[in-house]
């Protein structure tokens, strides 16, 4: 039996229990402080990605490294940002404390202390906001027109021979992008369209000058591309490539365009409807045109390649060429002991067969003849007379006269024929009749 003081530990082992289910969920994991540091790292990056933050400056601090690290803050809150050394181009201010600005960059975690941070990418004043939406606004209107659908964009030509360049002459971009294209494409035509590229009217100059290159005319060729470029700077100094009339003007362009505005982060609305965006200058004259020294290797290489395949070719048909030979060889080899044979055949048909020996045959043959005629004439002579008297006595005989003097006639028409049945005689024909003594005629009734 349980007593009362067993059945009170009972109770209250079970409320203990009980407790412990509700404050602690049942698992069969338990993470280790990295393992949990990486999944709360990868739920910030796939949940928020690439951001915009404001706020202010705090805690700046510039290491000799290159990275720059700083607080941005507001009344309530407050986030560690980080600017790594290659990930932005140099600011033309330096960063303060106090500073009022914009970042933008991904939220990740700094695992090692388990800090949450910006690496910023972009960072600009405060006061730009205004300018920032109204580029997403006009990001959206125009790729819902269809401007930026990758299935319209050109593939740039592989050996431009005549390229034209909008930009403004003064700048250190087109500086730039001359050096690179004179070292990689000697033979580039560049016909440079001067214009500003910054200020009031800078983008309708940009758009004219599209337009116009993309128009051929007397004084200058057709363009195998154009490229649009100018330095880097804040999105106030890019305003004018954000501009509609400008990206308008791309889109209608009958000619490529290659946009190269600012450095590799910095994005406009010319990247965006251009068929292919540069991250800077350099990279566009790198893009844009193959390199000489690339061009004359690949060429050897090739010239090598073809050199190879024509031996290979040469080695080839000689062995076949002696093949050939060693049958053909072997051909007239076969055919000149053939022809022998049949020569030696024939040569002993010939001899077998030989006229002078013919004809010491014949004269040997016509010798003994004539031996023999000259023996015997009279045996001969007499045995004609003999065989002469035989036969006349036969015709005596068996002969026709023979046969008339025993009373019989011969009857014969016109023409002198025989006549020997009834059917061969006609009315009023003329016959002649001949008997033992003579002949005489008649006419048939």
């Amino acid at each position: 039996m349980f007593s009362i003081e067993h059945w009170i530990l009972s109770v209250e082992r079970l409320k203990m229990m009980q407790l412990t289910s509700d404050l602690f969920p049942h698992t069969s994991k338990v993470f280790t402080v990295s393992e949990l540091t990486r999944q709360i790292r990868g739920i910030l990056e796939t949940k928020f990605g690439a951001v915009w933050v404001q706020g202010e400056i705090s805690n700046y601090k510039l290491y000799p490294s290159g990275h720059q690290y700083f607080t941005l803050k507001d009344q309530r809150a407050q986030i560690g940002c980080v600017i790594w050394r290659d990930a932005m181009a140099p600011l033309r201010e330096p960063l303060v404390d106090g500073a009022q600005v914009q970042v933008y960059g991904t939220v990740t975690v700094f695992e090692a202390r388990g800090l949450y941070q910006v690496n910023v990418q972009i960072l600009q004043p405060r006061g730009l906001g205004l300018l920032q939406a109204k580029f997403e606004a006009l990001k959206r209107k125009l790729e819902a027109e269809g401007l930026f659908a990758p299935e319209r964009k050109r593939p740039l030509p592989k050996f431009p021979r005549r390229i034209g360049i909008v930009t403004s002459p003064s700048g250190a971009a087109i500086r730039d992008m001359l050096n690179v294209l004179r070292r990689r494409a000697p033979w580039l035509q560049i016909l440079i369209s001067p214009v500003r590229v910054q200020g009031t009217g800078a983008a309708q100059e940009i758009a004219i000058a599209i337009r116009e290159l993309a128009t051929p005319n007397e004084n200058w060729q057709p363009l195998d591309l154009i490229v649009i470029t100018r330095g880097g700077g804040s999105i106030e100094d890019l305003w004018e490539f954000n501009e509609e009339i400008v990206a308008r003007a791309i889109f209608n362009s009958t000619v490529p365009i290659v946009s190269a505005v600012g450095h590799e982060i910095d994005f406009t609305i010319c990247d965006f409807v251009a068929d292919l965006r540069a991250p800077t200058p350099s990279a566009a004259a790198e893009l844009i045109v193959p390199d000489t020294i690339d061009l004359h290797r690949r060429i050897d290489g090739c010239a090598r390649g073809l050199a190879s395949q024509l031996l290979n070719r040469v080695r080839d048909a000689q062995q076949r060429l002696d093949h050939a030979r060693e049958i053909l060889q072997r051909c007239l080899a076969h055919k000149i002991d053939s022809y022998k044979r049949g020569l030696l055949h024939v040569a002993a048909a010939l001899q077998a067969r030989s006229p002078a020996r013919e004809l010491m045959v014949r004269r040997n043959w016509f010798a003994d003849l004539r031996r023999r005629l000259v023996a015997s004439p009279e045996r001969l002579l007499e045995n004609a007379r003999h065989r002469f008297r035989h036969v006349e006595g036969i015709l005596r005989v068996l002969g026709p006269d023979a046969t008339l003097r025993r009373g019989y006639s011969i009857t014969t028409n016109e023409r002198g024929k025989i006549i020997r049945t009834i059917a061969a005689v006609r009315p009023k024909m003329k016959i002649r009749t001949r008997v033992s003594d003579g002949e005489f005629g008649s006419e048939i009734l």
